[in-house]
């Protein structure tokens, strides 16, 4: 299967809960007398209530609705108004990530449980699959076997890692993963932090530390910070994304988990409410399943068609 198709098998679960509901609304609107006219009432609170049912988010729903109740149809179908108007959320964040200085540092940053760490095994895997040459960083130097987790993935993936005993200073490892990555000609280099909720304070001041210790070694550094949101979780991960938003500087998202959910339009409302472009998202649990983030290809998936 390509990389693009494992995205939409990934929301199976989301679409087998809103095909039939949104494929019975396209039915209705689409008859043929129907398509000069603009969406009746009935059908925009149906198209409003499966939205949020999978978990699309109030704010993009509202901007969905609007858009499909306002625009000329001109012949087009509910769906493909619908799918329209959901590329233009993702478009209006694609962004891309300017590296001015080598090697690139990527920082992975999140709460505990979203998958972290094994999120940097995959990317590394990833990245090398691409013909870079990733560095791992293990500055996770607080929870218990983290670094021996790292570095199980970083031995699948062919990679290597860089890391100190356990206690270290997070921001000293960085450096000499840093240094490390220059005299090897490793690029990027993936920094695995320790999982943190928004609510430490001091946790998310080491943070700031990391990346203060990267851009004095490397200018811009690091290029991309990369929160990485668990999909089951739904909107309360916005809350925590907001946070690090403010602390790490995170210009991109991982959303692991998509297919262990059912509501995986929260990438919707992701790209909606934060205005953060999604990078990456996990389909699975083996280490090629992490896939580059393909707006088409999700919007297809999210409301494929069963008739």
């Amino acid at each position: 299967m390509s990389l693009l198709g494992r995205i939409r098998e990934s929301l199976s679960r989301t679409t087998q809960q809103i095909a039939a509901r949104f494929d019975e609304l396209v039915r209705a609107a689409d008859e043929d007398e129907r398509r000069s006219r603009p969406i009746d009432v009935d059908t925009v609170e149906a198209l409003e209530e499966l939205l949020i049912s999978a978990d699309v988010g109030v704010a993009a729903t509202a901007r969905i609705i609007a858009a499909v109740t306002t625009r000329a149809r001109n012949g087009q179908s509910l769906r493909d108004l619908v799918k329209q108007e959901i590329r233009g959320v993702f478009a209006a964040v694609d962004r891309p990530v300017v590296v001015a200085h080598h090697p690139k540092v990527v920082l992975i940053v999140g709460v505990n449980g979203t998958g972290k760490t094994t999120t940097v095994g995959k990317l590394a895997n990833r990245l090398k699959s691409d013909g870079e040459k990733p560095l791992i960083c293990a500055a996770d130097t607080f929870r218990a076997a983290a670094v021996e987790q790292l570095e199980i993935w970083a031995a699948r993936a062919g990679v290597e890692v860089v890391r100190a005993r356990e206690g270290a200073d997070p921001a000293a490892v960085v450096f000499d993963a840093i240094t490390s990555g220059k005299a090897k000609g490793r690029d990027p280099i993936l920094v695995d932090t320790a999982g943190r909720l928004h609510t430490r304070v001091n946790l998310m001041n080491e943070l700031d530390k990391i990346r203060r210790i990267a851009a004095r070694e490397i200018e811009g550094a690091p290029q991309e910070v990369l929160l990485v949101l668990d999909a089951t979780v739904g909107q309360n991960g916005l809350t925590q994304a907001r946070e690090f938003m403010g602390v790490a500087g995170v210009n991109g998202i991982v959303l692991t988990k998509l297919d262990g959910t059912a509501k995986g339009g929260v990438a919707v409302a992701i790209a909606h409410d934060l205005k953060l472009p999604i990078r990456y998202v996990g389909v699975g649990e083996a280490i090629d399943d992490l896939v580059p983030f393909n707006a088409d290809e999700y919007v297809d998936g999210l409301f494929e068609e069963t008739w």
